[in-house]
């Protein structure tokens, strides 16, 4: 509700109030960060619609898939498909729903800065406390399932838990 609310919504579009280009300056642990690229990035959601839903974000502060360079392009697909293995290995969802809102009137809550949705799926997921208690239990902190995610990520033991180059935004 805080955030159907406007509280954590970004003042206006530009990157100084954009948190997708704040979180790559957190350590990976404040930010939520499970893994880092060259040109993008993947970050638990703040406000998920199922446990373990990941999103998928360029560096770059850039509203529209159109506007993505090719290296862009192809390092957000190669993330999103390995944030799929990942969520596999670690929480065996039934499926996932992936998609971008395009603009807010599409339901993008942050429209200024691109971002993939990776939200796993589970037989029976949905039950009666969206409907009426307006809220999602999740089974675990997002704490405890950014580390996992990231433990289990291929490759990023060895990779640095904060940012030290310029801010990419």
């Amino acid at each position: 509700m805080v955030y159907i609310g406007g509280q954590d919504k970004p003042a206006d579009a530009t990157p100084g109030e954009c948190p997708f280009c704040a979180v790559p300056a957190r350590s990976d642990e404040d930010g939520l960060v499970v893994a880092r690229g060259e040109h993008a990035y993947v970050v638990l959601n703040l406000y998920p619609y199922n446990a373990g839903h990941l999103l998928v974000c360029p560096y770059r502060h850039v509203a529209d898939y159109t506007d993505l360079t090719s290296d862009e392009v192809v390092e957000v697909a190669e993330l999103t498909r390995t944030a799929m293995t990942v969520v596999r290995a670690v929480s065996a969802p039934h499926g996932f729903n992936l998609g971008m809102n395009q603009g807010a009137v599409a339901g993008a809550g942050i429209a200024a800065h691109l971002h993939q949705h990776v939200v796993p799926r589970w037989a029976g997921d949905a039950n009666f406390l969206p409907v009426v208690g307006r809220t999602k239990a999740l089974p675990q902190l997002l704490s405890q399932t950014r580390e996992l995610f990231a433990a289990a990520w291929p490759g990023t033991h060895a990779a640095p838990t904060t940012s030290t180059e310029d801010d990419p935004c």
